[in-house]
C-alpha cells in the first residue's frame, strides 16, 4: 500500500528487458562478474570500455581473453537499441533516430549539435501517460518504462555517432542529455536517477559528463520534484506548464487535476532553493488558447521575485490537432508582458520540426 501521496502513476508491466551493464552500479557490476565465474576487476575493464571509451561490441576489448568477451558479451550486453530509422535536417546538425526495443516497442531520441555543445534530447518511456492533448506522445498513450540501460544507451548512441565524424562540430561526445523526449521521467523514477548516475558518475563508473548539463522535464509531479531536490545533484529542473490558471491547465496539462498550478510551483521554488538552480517554465504557445496578454500577466505575478527563467515555445504542429502556434504579434505582447514584469523569457528554437524532431512532436510512429 503506498504511502498518503506517494505516486501510484505505473507503466503497464511488459516486456522487462534483459539486463544490461549500464543497469548496474560499479559494486553491482563487480558483483555480476563474479556471479559469472570472472574476477571482479573484469567489471572495471568493462566499464571503462563502454562508460569511457564508448566500445559497445566487446569482441573488440582486446585485454580480455576471447572467452571473456564472450561471457561478458551474452550475459551483460545484450542488444537493447534497434536503430529503425534516422532523419536529419540543419545540415546535419539536427539527428532523429526511431529506435525498436527488445519487446517491439517504439521510442525516439534527438540529436541536436550547437556552437558550444551536443545536446540530446532523451525518452526516458514507450509512449506518455500524462495524455497533454497538443503533444503527440502523449495522445499516443504509455506503452511501458525504459530501463536505466535503454536510457543509457541513448546517449551512448549520440555520442558515437558524434565521435564517427558524421556529426558536424569539434564535441566528440554529447555533453548536455535534456529528459524532454517521450515520456514523464519523474514517473520512471528509479531508472531516471540510476541513467543520471550513469550519466555524470566519472569513469569508469559512468559516463563524467557535468550534472549541470543534464534538464529533467516534468509535467509537475509534485512528491518527485520534491524528492529530487534531495538527491544531492545539481541537475536543471524544467517544469511544463503551459498554462498559469487551473481552470485551463486542467484541460492542457490533466495531472493538474492532481497537482494544481500553486503546488506544482510551489514544489519548483522549494527545488531552486535546495539546489541553487533557476527552474526552467516551459509554455506552449497556443493561439486563441493560452496566449492571452491577461494570462501572461498572471504567469509573471506567479514567477516573480523566484529563480526561474520562462522558455516560450511556440506550438509545434501534431496529426490531427487543431491547435497551432501563436500570431507572431501575440506572442511578442506576451514576451514583453514577462519582460516588462522582469520575469527572464527565452522564445525557444525549434529546433528539428521539420522531422516531427521537436518538442511535442515525438510520436514513434513506423512508415
Amino acid at each position: 500500500m503506498p504511502a498518503p501521496g506517494e505516486l501510484t502513476l505505473e507503466a503497464p508491466r511488459r516486456g522487462r528487458p534483459p539486463a544490461h551493464l549500464a543497469d548496474l552500479d560499479m559494486a553491482g557490476r563487480r558483483e555480476a562478474m563474479t556471479d559469472l565465474g570472472l574476477p571482479a576487476f573484469r567489471a572495471d575493464q568493462a566499464s571503462r570500455h563502454y562508460f569511457g571509451r564508448l566500445e559497445t561490441d566487446a569482441s573488440t576489448w582486446s585485454d580480455l581473453s576471447p572467452a571473456d568477451r564472450d561471457t561478458v558479451a551474452q550475459a551483460l550486453l545484450p542488444d537493447l537499441l534497434t536503430p529503425v530509422r534516422e532523419l536529419s535536417c540543419d545540415d546535419g546538425a539536427t539527428v532523429k533516430v526511431l529506435w525498436k526495443l527488445h519487446d517491439g516497442s517504439r521510442v525516439e531520441s534527438v540529436l541536436m549539435g550547437y556552437r558550444d555543445r551536443v545536446t540530446m534530447c532523451v525518452s526516458s518511456q514507450a509512449g506518455c501517460g500524462m495524455n497533454c492533448p497538443f503533444c503527440a506522445t502523449g495522445q499516443a498513450g504509455l506503452t511501458r518504462n525504459l530501463s536505466t540501460a535503454e536510457i543509457v544507451g541513448q546517449v551512448i548512441a549520440g555520442s558515437r555517432l558524434v565521435r564517427s565524424g558524421e556529426f558536424p562540430g569539434s564535441r566528440d561526445r554529447v555533453s548536455n542529455v535534456v529528459f524532454m523526449g517521450m515520456g514523464e521521467p519523474l514517473a520512471n523514477y528509479r531508472a531516471l536517477m540510476g541513467a543520471i548516475h550513469r550519466m555524470v558518475d566519472p569513469v569508469p563508473e559512468g559516463l563524467g559528463m557535468s550534472a549541470r548539463g543534464i534538464t529533467v522535464s516534468t509535467v509537475g509531479l509534485v512528491p518527485r520534484m520534491r524528492e529530487l531536490a534531495t538527491e544531492g545533484l545539481p541537475l536543471r529542473l524544467a517544469v511544463s506548464l503551459h498554462a498559469p490558471d487551473d481552470e485551463l491547465r486542467d484541460t492542457l496539462v490533466p495531472i493538474n487535476t492532481r497537482y494544481p498550478v500553486t503546488e506544482v510551483l510551489d514544489a519548483a521554488w522549494h527545488y531552486a532553493d535546495t539546489t541553487g538552480r533557476r527552474v526552467s517554465i516551459e509554455y506552449a504557445l497556443i493561439r486563441d488558447v493560452n496566449d492571452q496578454r491577461w494570462r501572461a500577466e498572471l504567469l509573471a505575478k506567479r514567477l516573480r521575485g523566484h529563480l526561474v527563467h520562462v522558455n516560450l515555445i511556440p506550438l509545434n504542429p501534431t496529426p490531427g490537432s487543431a491547435w497551432t502556434a501563436s500570431d507572431p504579434d501575440d506572442e511578442r505582447a506576451f514576451v514583453r508582458a514577462l519582460e516588462g514584469a522582469g520575469v527572464p523569457v527565452t522564445v525557444r528554437d525549434t529546433r528539428g520540426r521539420e522531422i516531427d524532431g521537436a518538442c511535442g512532436q515525438l510520436a514513434a510512429a513506423t512508415p
